[in-house]
């Protein structure tokens, strides 16, 4: 899917950039583009620099990339430069801004940085790079990944322990594959976020990480966070919180999902809810508990939401709310989430919201119960979790 995005664009003059959480596989794929390259046009001049190997160490700031690029090239006409993890370079941009202007280097770059082409470079750079955002492995790319056949077992197994690629050299334990996650947690926390930003009170972000995975799903503000704290006898600020809350969303840990006025699109301003970009780091943070089943449904169904290309926000109507109002290229669909529709009132809870919604987008209503094919509700269609997984790849 990533690679159909960037092929039209191989060979042009604009940065390719790849951006996601640390081992969501965009080195992987940074590596498939070279092979791409290569087969097009055997002759071309390859430089690649991987900032996550020792080798490449030297190279920190600009000034060591602009000289090894220089000495690398040898006055080639054309070349293709390939930058894995580019914003460990101090002043990368100031490379990318001169070589755009060359016109002969064909540029890619992976980061995991949010903002890693904003503010001035972003203007400076407007429509000469594209970015593709990369999520770990959809359900079906697990499937296939893994060589597996979808069975309720296999999606409780990525509830579980999550989607990230390496994951297929790990024996199914939970104690080895959650401390393997804890790793790249910790990594996340120190690299991307304690390094970066300079944090100094690294124990509260850890415990803000353990909120938010605890909360997963929850309505929160930083005023919310800001008091629960002090009820704990510990004083931080509103502005700290939100200057956290945004190191996370940052570094990919952690989405932030506003809330919208069903019909009049309005945006409210307090009270968002966070997703976890993986749900087996979530799980390993706070540990995986069936009693936050409703939790971890809500945040697969929204990446593979984001995934599947649609902007989500929740949507909001009086007291109404509906777990996810998703849109993509004018069109919309409404989705409520739900463990298991076991009774009559958590039945007209799902269905009744999105019942009073006066338009003819797609509705839907996804659960763990088991589900005849075809299912629906008063024109409302019904679906296992998995199934709707599945169906927002294949369309």
């Amino acid at each position: 899917m990533y690679i159909e995005k960037i092929k039209p664009f191989i060979g042009k003059s604009l940065i390719k950039v790849l951006v996601g959480q640390r081992r969501v596989g965009k080195s992987f794929l940074l590596l498939q583009l070279i092979d791409i390259v290569k087969e097009a046009n055997p002759e071309m001049q390859i430089i690649y620099i991987n900032k996550e190997l020792r080798e490449y160490s030297f190279i920190t700031n600009a000034q060591e990339l602009f000289a090894y690029i220089d000495e690398k090239s040898n006055g080639k006409s054309k070349v293709s430069l390939f930058i894995d993890e580019i914003q460990d370079i101090d002043s990368f941009e100031l490379v990318l801004r001169d070589l755009v202007a060359r016109k002969n280097f064909d540029i890619y770059c992976t980061g995991s940085n949010a903002n890693l082409l904003s503010g001035d470079l972003a203007t400076y750079l407007s429509g000469r790079y594209i970015e593709i955002k990369v999520f770990g492995l959809s359900y079906a790319e697990y499937l296939q990944f893994n060589g597996y056949s979808d069975s309720d077992d296999i999606f409780l197994d990525y509830l579980v322990f999550g989607s990230l690629p390496y994951l297929i050299h790990l024996e199914k334990d939970v104690t080895i594959v959650y401390e393997y996650l804890h790793s790249i947690y910790n990594t996340i926390l120190l690299k991307d976020v304690v390094a970066r930003f300079n944090i100094r009170n690294v124990t509260f972000l850890e415990n803000l990480v353990f909120f938010l995975a605890d909360n997963t799903g929850s309505i929160v503000s930083a005023k919310k966070i800001s008091d629960y704290l002090k009820s704990q006898k510990i004083n931080i600020s509103t502005q700290v919180v939100i200057d956290y809350l945004n190191y996370l969303q940052s570094s990919f840990m952690v989405f932030k999902v506003k809330r919208m006025g069903i019909e009049g699109k309005k945006i409210f301003e307090i009270g968002d809810k966070f997703y976890f970009e993986d749900i087996g780091i979530r799980n390993a943070v706070v540990g995986y508990k069936p009693g936050d089943i409703h939790k971890i449904l809500e945040n697969i169904v929204y990446l593979h939401l984001r995934m599947a290309g649609y902007s989500v926000t929740v949507g909001v109507e009086g007291n109404r709310e509906i777990d996810f109002l998703a849109e993509k290229s004018g069109e919309r669909m409404y989705v409520q989430v739900a463990y298991m529709l076991t009774d009559q009132s958590t039945i007209d809870r799902e269905f009744g919201n999105l019942l009073k919604i006066q338009d003819n987008f797609p509705k839907y209503v996804v659960s763990m119960d088991k589900i005849s094919e075809k299912a629906s509700y008063m024109g409302i269609i019904r679906l296992h979790v998995k199934d709707f997984c599945l169906k927002l790849v294949t369309g």
